[in-house]
C-alpha cells in the first residue's frame, strides 16, 4: 500500500497525498515567497481545502479546482465566494459547504471542521481534522490564535500530527503554539505560517526551546518546502 505524505509549500499551503485521495490545504502559491512550485505544477489534486478568505491562504484555489476539477471544501459563506469568483457549485462538496462541527468522508478520508479564532470577511476561519484512510490523524489548525478547546481536541481526536502556525503578529506566536501541543497531546508538530513576511518568526528556534519545556512528548517535524515527509502508517504501528 502507498504511503501517506505531508508537502509544505510554504507558509499555510500543505499537501496531504494518501492512496486514494490528493488533498491541498489553503493553495497560496503564486506571490507566496516561500513557494517553489507553482500552482499548475502540483499535479493530481482531488480537494481543495481552505481554512478562511484571506488571499494569502485562498490563493490560487478556484484556478485550482476549476483546471483540476477537484472539489472545494470551505465553509458555506466562503463556499459561497467562490462560487461566485466563478467556481461552479457542482465543485463544492456538500453544495454548499460544511460548518464548524461538521464532518464529511471523501473518498475514505474523514474531515471535520473545528473553530479558529482568526478573522475572514465571508464566514469564520476555521481548522480541518483529516483522519486517512489508515486512521492516521492531522489537526490543520489554520490562523488562529491559541484557545482552551484545543484540550478537547485532544480528548476527541487521537491527533498524531497537528499544524500549526508559530509566527506571532497575526496567529500564535512559539510559546502559544507550544502550549497548544500540550493541549492537543499531539505527538508530532509541524510548524507553519512563519518566514513568509519580514514582521513573522524568521525560524523555529524560538518554538523548538518553548517545546522542550512545555510540551517535551511532542516530536517536532521542520519540513523543507517542496520536499514530501512519509508518515508512519498508523495500521502497522503505534505512532
Amino acid at each position: 500500500m502507498a504511503q501517506n505524505t505531508l508537502t509544505w509549500h510554504g507558509h499555510a499551503n500543505f499537501q496531504i497525498t494518501t492512496p486514494n485521495l490528493d488533498i491541498l490545504i489553503d493553495p497560496w502559491f503564486e506571490g507566496n515567497p516561500a513557494a517553489i512550485t507553482e500552482s499548475g505544477e502540483v499535479g493530481k489534486v482531488d480537494l481543495v481545502c481552505v481554512t478562511h478568505d484571506h488571499q494569502d491562504h485562498i490563493g490560487q484555489a478556484v484556478d485550482i479546482c476549476r483546471s483540476s476539477g477537484a472539489q472545494f471544501l470551505g465553509i458555506v459563506e466562503t463556499a459561497g465566494k467562490v462560487v461566485s469568483d466563478g467556481l461552479p457549485a457542482a465543485q463544492i462538496v456538500n453544495g454548499i459547504g460544511i460548518n464548524i462541527g461538521g464532518t464529511v468522508r471523501v473518498q475514505d478520508v474523514d474531515i471535520t471542521m473545528v473553530q479558529a479564532f482568526h478573522s475572514s470577511a465571508s464566514g469564520t476561519p476555521v481548522g480541518f481534522i483529516f483522519r486517512l484512510e489508515d486512521g492516521f490523524t492531522i489537526y490543520h489548525a489554520g490562523d488562529t490564535g491559541i484557545f482552551s478547546s484545543m484540550e478537547l481536541f485532544g480528548q476527541l481526536y487521537d491527533i498524531d500530527l497537528a499544524i500549526l502556525p508559530i509566527g506571532g503578529i497575526f496567529t500564535m506566536d512559539p510559546r502559544h503554539a507550544a502550549l497548544a501541543c500540550k493541549l492537543l497531546q499531539c505527538k508530532r508538530v509541524v510548524p507553519m505560517h512563519w518566514g513568509s513576511f519580514p514582521v513573522l518568526e524568521q525560524n523555529t528556534t524560538k518554538f523548538e526551546e518553548e517545546i522542550d519545556k512545555v510540551a517535551p512528548d511532542t516530536g517536532i517535524s521542520v519540513l523543507e518546502v517542496g520536499k514530501p515527509l512519509q508518515l508512519p502508517d498508523k495500521s502497522l504501528c503505534e505512532c
